[in-house]
């Protein structure tokens, strides 16, 4: 089946995308591609109508510009297309994320990520860098929460981790399929998939992963602190490192102490902590 590709330029590239990918797969979009600076997005050519694009929310949403590039690929050459777009991703000499297609190597981590329409390949700076933080961190007989989990790596990675238990939650059902594929194909044991925003969470985590976006970050904090067990961490991402004071604010009106963050093309990681009650104030 001959496909229609389009390469969109967002500024900002984030939420921008995101929303963006959301609006597309509602008119027929299959699967996605991040780039530096927005997404590539395929349609089957036969289904593609340029007005339901050009009329879609970002176009028109005050604070974004979006432009596009529009590319034929037939069946001869689909496969081909996908597959040279979609390149493995190693991180720290430990984790190597795939696709199928893709020839397995001996490295500690090796994930199987088929993406389609979410999020979370590695290649961008907040995933990368979150996966860099968990394997600093003890998850041994832990319970994870991965919010706004995509295509589940880091839930994938933290049972690889030794996570005794993972909850994993994303707000689009296009995503919560594709994790439970990714689930499934990594033969994880001790992850579950959720549709649902933080309103779904229940129970307490001894960690919380949320690669989200300012915004929603700050909107469920306290969500995610009374959530969270005495002693526990939560690692965010998603936001710039000029919001990372406002994170903080939020952060610690909600009882976490913030610890540490690091930075990548001012894409931001932050790790905060929530201490053990003391006697004293018990």
């Amino acid at each position: 089946m001959p496909y229609t590709e389009l390469t969109f330029t967002i500024t900002p590239r984030d939420p921008g995308s995101e929303i963006l990918v959301a609006q597309l797969a509602e008119i027929g979009f299959e699967s996605f591609e991040e780039t530096e600076t927005g997404i590539k997005a395929y349609i089957p050519k036969v289904d593609f109508e340029e007005s339901q694009v050009t009329g879609l929310g970002l176009f028109h949403m005050p604070g974004f510009e979006v432009s596009y590039t529009r590319l034929e690929v037939d069946d001869e050459n689909w496969n081909r297309v996908w597959e040279s777009s979609y390149s493995p991703v190693i991180i720290a000499d430990q984790v190597y994320i795939r696709a199928s297609f893709h020839p397995p190597r001996g490295i500690s981590h090796e994930i199987l990520i088929d993406p389609k329409m979410s999020f979370g390949t590695a290649h961008h700076e907040t995933t990368a860098q979150m996966i860099e933080g968990m394997l600093t961190e003890d998850l041994g007989g832990k319970r994870v929460l991965d919010m706004g989990c995509g295509t589940a790596v880091l839930a994938i990675l933290a049972e690889r981790l030794g996570a005794a238990e993972v909850v994993a939650i994303d707000n689009d059902i296009n995503a919560v399929e594709n994790a439970q594929e990714n689930v499934l194909k990594n033969n994880c044991s001790h992850v579950s998939v959720l549709e649902g925003a933080a309103n779904e969470i229940s129970g307490a985590f001894d960690v919380i992963l949320a690669n989200i976006n300012k915004n929603i970050l700050i909107r469920d904090m306290s969500t995610y602190a009374s959530h969270l067990n005495s002693g526990g961490m939560i690692l965010f991402s998603g936001f710039y490192a000029s919001d990372l004071r406002d994170l903080k604010q939020s952060a610690g009106d909600a009882g976490l102490t913030f610890d540490r963050a690091t930075s990548r093309n001012e894409w931001t990681v932050a790790r905060f902590l929530k201490h053990y009650l003391s006697l004293d104030n018990a």
